[in-house]
């Protein structure tokens, strides 16, 4: 859509280009080519110049594109590192039945709820640790029981 906008606006300064350089005066012993040839001319670094402009907000779209894939790409490797870590958590025995929330941003995991003991507490941070892709484990579970 945009790239047609462009296009048109390109069409639209060369055709306005044209006709301006076809009525200008500027010197009564110039022949109809040299007019033209002016005209032409005038066309031309007008489209040259709608030609740079095109390139550079390609440029800039493709730079937001490749960001918000990077931020997508980000969200899914949470979304992994998150799902692991609750698999994790529920092959264990004592904390597969607790309700531990588990969060991941860029690849930092935060435990919030209850372990039933500090045992339990910390290897719920070990085996979150041992997940690929953390980077870090914020351990905010809290020894005793489901309330």
């Amino acid at each position: 859509m945009t790239t047609l906008k462009t296009t048109t606006t390109t069409l639209c300064a060369i055709a306005v280009a044209l006709a301006l350089g076809a009525c200008q005066r500027k010197d009564e012993n110039q022949t109809a080519g040299q007019k033209l040839d002016t005209a032409v001319a005038g066309a031309e670094q007008k489209a040259a110049e709608m030609k740079s402009e095109m390139k550079q907000e390609s440029r800039e779209a493709q730079q937001g594109m490749s960001r918000a894939a990077d931020a997508v790409g980000d969200k899914l490797k949470d979304a992994a590192i998150t799902t692991a870590v609750n698999a994790e958590l529920a092959r264990d025995a004592e904390l597969s039945a607790l309700r531990i929330n588990v969060d991941t941003v860029s690849g930092r995991v935060l435990l919030q709820g209850t372990a039933p003991n500090a045992n339990a507490r910390e290897r719920a941070t070990s085996l979150a640790s041992k997940v690929d892709g953390v980077m870090s484990v914020d351990n905010k579970l809290i020894v005793g029981t489901k309330g």
